[in-house]
């Protein structure tokens, strides 16, 4: 098959989410997309958000979140690949901190 009529497979960053599903129609990469706590089958912009994209917004490693993505061709992720590409809980600041750099700006100087 020459060059220019062959299909590229390959899941990449640059891959929607569209392309996902539609690759996997018998819904196994939505199924990933639930166990990462991705609600991206359902969003209306699947059609043209980029996998590394929806992997940023919803928190998720970028690199160990596309692997488990390619590993849907062989068979699915392992464990172990689910389980480096689940979100990381994100550190909340604490409002006490913020509050003190707030009055700490409006300081009355009389």
């Amino acid at each position: 098959m020459p060059d220019s009529q062959r299909v590229d497979t390959a899941v990449r960053g640059s891959t929607t989410i569209e392309e996902l599903m539609d690759r996997f129609p018998d819904g196994r990469a939505l199924a990933l997309m639930s166990r990462l706590g991705w609600p991206c089958g359902h969003c209306a912009a699947r059609s043209t958000e980029p996998l590394s994209l929806a992997a940023k917004r919803h928190g998720n490693p970028v690199r160990a979140a596309i692997e488990c993505f390619r590993a849907l061709g062989e068979g699915g992720p392992t464990e172990e690949a689910l389980e480096g590409a689940r979100a990381r809980p994100r550190r909340s600041p604490d409002p006490s901190r913020a509050w003190l750099r707030s009055a700490r700006r409006y300081r009355r100087t009389d």
